[in-house]
């Protein structure tokens, strides 16, 4: 009987598959007006040869036998950072000049952005794709050394960071003071972490072509790590200030909807679903308390006008 960690193994790294219907550069080239030329066939080539022996093992891309100029990628969000167990996927067009210029890449964004460097359009700006300035020459697209490989590792370590705020090209000043950037930094994650909890919802529902296994095995298995980690976020973030109240209302929405998702997803999450009923009920209670404790004022406030002869003619 297989495990679930064997059913993941199952899943392979690098695989060529045939429809790409979903594909966001689909349409692109469709009809081969502009045929991909013997360099950049023979370049994609090798692509597709190192990524099928260097991925790293939370990278998993898909290619595509009749269209050699397209690919996708998931890269499963790193730990310790806002995007931990959360999977992000990327569509790949090669240009029929390629390597001359970079391939275009497309961020399945589900309408939020998650990134400074991920836009909600699904644009990645990352000065290896030339979508960024950079700091210097040498981080821009080079056709005789740069690679999709390079591109993927990039987005994973560089944009998908423990502190996205400060992917910020136009961070305010030392001015400002450390205290005030790292405040605001927090902030940001929170939000990201938020957002991040969406797209797994979002990415259950509609996962991308070739990936709907993968998609269902990898939140089955890490269902309980994401909603422990949701908890943990909540109470250091209770505990370490009062803008965490905004945090605070974003979790209360979206964490039962995690939990319905994971559920219907096949995971077994009594504990979790009991702390939920819980927290409804405490949640209900202290909105009973208020109701009573406005009543009550408002009755006082009556008899103090009653007293006073307010509203008497």
């Amino acid at each position: 009987m297989y495990t679930s960690k064997d059913k993941l193994m199952q899943f392979k790294q690098f695989d060529a598959v045939v429809d790409y219907g979903d594909h966001h550069f689909a349409a692109q080239n469709q009809s081969g007006k502009l045929p991909i030329s013997k360099t950049a066939t023979k370049k994609i080539m090798q692509e597709w040869k190192i990524l099928e022996e260097s991925l790293p093992e939370t990278i998993f891309v898909r290619v595509y036998e009749s269209r050699i100029d397209l690919l996708r990628a998931c890269i499963i969000g790193p730990n310790g950072t806002p995007y931990q167990d959360g999977l992000f996927f990327f569509d790949i067009c090669f240009g029929c000049d390629y390597p001359s210029k970079p391939p275009k890449v497309h961020y399945r964004s589900y309408g939020m952005r998650i990134n400074p460097n991920l836009y909600e359009t699904g644009l990645v700006c990352l000065s290896l794709l030339n979508t960024w300035l950079g700091n210097n020459k040498s981080e821009r697209w080079d056709p005789s050394k740069s690679t999709i490989l390079q591109v993927l590792v990039s987005i994973q370590a560089l944009v998908l960071n423990e502190k996205p705020y400060y992917n910020e090209p136009f961070i305010p000043s030392a001015l400002f003071g450390r205290h005030y950037k790292e405040k605001k930094s927090m902030s940001y994650s929170e939000d990201v972490f938020v957002l991040c909890c969406k797209t797994m919802i979002f990415l259950l529902s509609r996962p991308p072509s070739h990936f709907k296994g993968f998609v269902a095995q990898h939140f089955k298995d890490r269902a309980e790590a994401v909603l422990m980690n949701c908890r943990a976020c909540l109470e250091v973030s209770s505990n370490r200030r009062k803008a965490s109240k905004r945090f605070a209302a974003g979790m209360d929405v979206v964490y039962p909807q995690l939990v319905t998702a994971f559920e219907k997803n096949g995971s077994s999450l009594g504990h979790f679903i009991k702390h939920l009923d819980k927290k409804e009920k405490e949640k209900e209670k202290c909105e009973s308390k208020a109701i009573m404790k406005k009543k009550k004022k408002s009755g006082l406030m009556s008899k103090l006008k009653r007293l006073l002869g307010v509203g008497k003619v």
